[in-house]
């Protein structure tokens, strides 16, 4: 089934088969857990063989934008296919069961399928990229200096269509045998979150001198 664009409901490809009742094929589910995170796995199929990276991303719509060399062996491979997946993971925490087999993590996670295309129009290439730091790091922009001709030039971007997805999410307590309950093993969940410490600055420059202060992007992002 389509869906303004893709599929995200039951289907042949996107059907999560092992353990399906932590299915979820809801667009808002999906995105997001696109959206709680910028670092995906890209997989391609390069000559036969597999090849899974990790790299940067953000959504924009029904969009994954990526980025790197233009020479990056990853994005060459990405646009000449004509499917290809990016995943994302979120570890939420560690389910401690009363027994090993029945102990596992909490967490979401999303599988994207599309086609990705190399954006080589310089005005849209720009916009995407001003996308991408924005998203990973809100408000950087204004804060330094804009890309040269030549550092947009050695930049590739490659914007992917989500065509169809689906998402996994594992949380709450621990499911335990009824045997295993009575006994005396302790269990519960321990929480997994991501933390940010203060910023380092950097040792050279006037930042290295200390004239310079944390910018705000950087403290919006340390919550100072």
């Amino acid at each position: 089934m389509h869906v303004a664009g893709f599929e995200v409901m039951d289907s042949e490809r996107t059907r999560v088969r092992r353990l399906p009742e932590l299915a979820r094929y809801e667009r808002d589910a999906i995105y997001a857990i696109l959206d709680a995170t910028t670092l995906c796995h890209v997989g391609v199929v390069l000559d036969g063989k597999a090849l899974v990276l990790p790299t940067l991303f953000v959504r924009q719509g029904d969009t994954l934008l990526l980025h790197g060399s233009i020479s990056s062996l990853l994005l060459r491979s990405a646009v000449a296919l004509d499917e290809i997946c990016v995943t994302v993971t979120l570890l939420d925490g560690l389910v401690v069961a009363r027994s090993t087999f029945n102990s596992s993590v909490a967490y979401r996670s999303a599988v994207v399928f599309g086609s990705a295309r190399r954006i080589d129009d310089p005005a849209e290439r720009e916009s995407a990229l001003t996308a991408l730091i924005e998203g990973i790091l809100p408000g950087r922009s204004a804060e330094v200096r804009p890309s040269s001709a030549s550092e947009l030039r050695r930049t590739g971007v490659v914007a992917v269509t989500i065509e169809g997805a689906s998402a996994k999410v594992n949380e709450g307590p621990p499911h335990d045998d009824d045997e295993d309950i009575a006994g005396s093993a302790w269990a519960g969940v321990v929480p997994f979150r991501l933390v940010v410490d203060p910023p380092i600055p950097a040792p050279d420059g006037t930042v290295g001198e200390g004239r310079i202060e944390v910018p705000a992007s950087v403290r919006r992002l340390v919550g100072s």
